[in-house]
C-alpha cells in the first residue's frame, strides 16, 4: 500500500506541470489586458506600457511561465495584480470557507441521498421509490442559481428564518483559528457565533448539496438493487437473518464501492469551488474569488486557483482509491 501511495504521489508532479502549462496558455488567451483593466480604458499608452513592464507582462510567454514556475517551486504563488496581496495568503483566507461549505453540503447529500437510495432499493417500485427517484431526477436537473434564489426568497425574505447571505452576522465577534467558522466557534466556546454560523450555512449547503444528493441516491439504489439479487443475499435470508442485518452488513457493504466513487468525485468537484452557490449567497470562497479574478484579468490568482483545484482533485482521487482496499479487502495494490 505504501509503495502504491508513493507512486501515486510521484504522478502528481507531471499532472500538475501539465495543468500549469494549460492554465497558463488558456489564461493568456482571455481577451483583454490586465494593465488596461487596472488603469481604465482612458489610460495613456505610456502608462499602460510602463505598468506592463513593471508586472512583467511584456515578456515572452515562456519567460513569464518560467518565472511563474520558479516562484511556485519556492512556495510563492505571486501577488494579486489588483490588491497586491500574496496569492497564497488570499487563498488561505478563502479556501477554509469553501471547505466548510463543501463538508456541510456533502453531509446533507450523503445522509439524505444514501438513506433515500437504501429505502428505494429495499422497497423497489413502491410509492416512496417513485417519489424519491423522481425527486432525485429533479434535483439533478434543477439549476443551482434558481434553487438558491428560491431558497433566499422563501426562507430569507418571506419567512425571515435564515440569513440570505454571508458567513456570520457583522454584530458577532469570533476569534478565528482555522478560518472555518463552525470549527472556530466550537474551539473558542463561542456558542452564539456557532448558532449564527450554522444558520448562515444551511441554505448554501442545501443548494450546493442538491445535485450530489440526487446522484448519490440514484447510484445507491442502482448498486443496492444489483447486490440484493445476488446469491449470498438470498442465502442470508434463507438462514433467517434479520432484514436490517442483511441490508446493512451484507448488501450495503458490497454495494458501497460505486457510491464511494461518486462521493469522492463530487467532494473534489465541490472543493474546487462552487461558483454559482458562492456568488448567490455572497460566500467568500475559492469559486467566487476566482470568478472575480477572471473578470479582473488577475492572472496570478487564476493560475494559483487552478493549481489548487487540480491538487485537490488528485488527492481526493488518491484517498478514494486507498479507501477501496478498506471497504473491499479483496482489492490489493501491492
Amino acid at each position: 500500500m505504501l509503495s502504491y501511495i508513493f507512486r501515486r504521489l510521484l504522478m502528481i508532479i507531471p499532472v500538475l506541470i501539465g495543468v500549469s502549462i494549460l492554465a497558463f496558455l488558456l489564461i493568456h488567451l482571455i481577451p483583454g489586458d490586465p494593465a488596461v483593466a487596472m488603469l481604465g480604458e482612458r489610460a495613456t499608452p505610456e502608462r499602460i506600457a510602463h505598468l506592463e513592464e513593471v508586472l512583467g507582462l511584456d515578456d515572452p510567454l515562456y519567460v513569464q511561465y518560467g518565472r511563474f514556475m520558479g516562484q511556485i517551486l519556492q512556495g510563492d504563488f505571486g501577488r494579486s495584480i489588483h490588491s497586491n496581496s500574496p496569492v497564497l495568503w488570499e487563498m488561505g483566507q478563502r479556501f477554509p470557507a469553501t471547505i466548510e461549505l463543501t463538508i456541510a453540503a456533502m453531509i446533507i447529500a450523503i445522509v439524505v441521498g444514501m438513506g433515500a437510495g437504501i429505502i428505494s432499493a429495499v422497497k423497489p417500485y413502491s410509492i416512496f421509490d417513485h417519489i424519491s427517484m423522481g425527486t432525485a431526477l429533479v434535483g439533478v436537473s434543477m439549476p443551482i442559481f434558481w434553487l438558491g434564489l428560491m431558497l433566499i426568497y422563501l426562507f430569507g425574505v418571506k419567512l425571515g428564518l435564515l440569513p440570505p447571505s454571508g458567513r456570520l452576522d457583522v454584530t458577532i465577534d469570533l476569534e478565528t483559528v482555522t478560518n472555518i467558522y463552525v470549527l472556530d466557534a466550537i474551539i473558542t466556546g463561542n456558542w452564539v457565533a456557532l448558532k449564527d454560523a450554522l444558520r448562515h450555512l444551511i441554505m448554501p449547503a442545501v443548494a450546493l448539496g442538491t445535485i450530489p444528493m440526487a446522484m448519490i441516491a440514484r447510484m445507491t439504489r442502482s448498486s443496492m438493487l444489483e447486490v440484493m439479487r445476488q446469491d449470498f443475499v438470498r442465502t442470508a435470508r434463507a438462514k433467517g437473518l434479520p432484514e436490517k442485518t442483511i441490508v446493512f452488513r451484507h448488501a450495503l457493504k458490497n454495494a458501497f464501492l460505486p457510491v464511494l466513487t461518486v462521493i469522492g468525485l463530487q467532494f473534489g468537484y465541490l472543493l474546487g469551488g462552487a461558483v454559482m452557490t458562492e456568488w448567490i449567497f455572497s460566500w467568500p470562497g475559492i469559486g467566487r474569488w476566482m470568478f472575480m479574478a477572471i473578470g479582473a484579468r488577475d492572472f496570478p490568482i487564476v493560475q494559483g486557483g487552478i493549481l489548487l483545484i487540480a491538487t485537490v482533485f488528485v488527492f481526493v482521487n488518491l484517498i478514494v482509491d486507498v479507501l477501496y482496499s478498506y471497504v473491499d479487502p479483496r482489492i490489493r495494490y501491492d
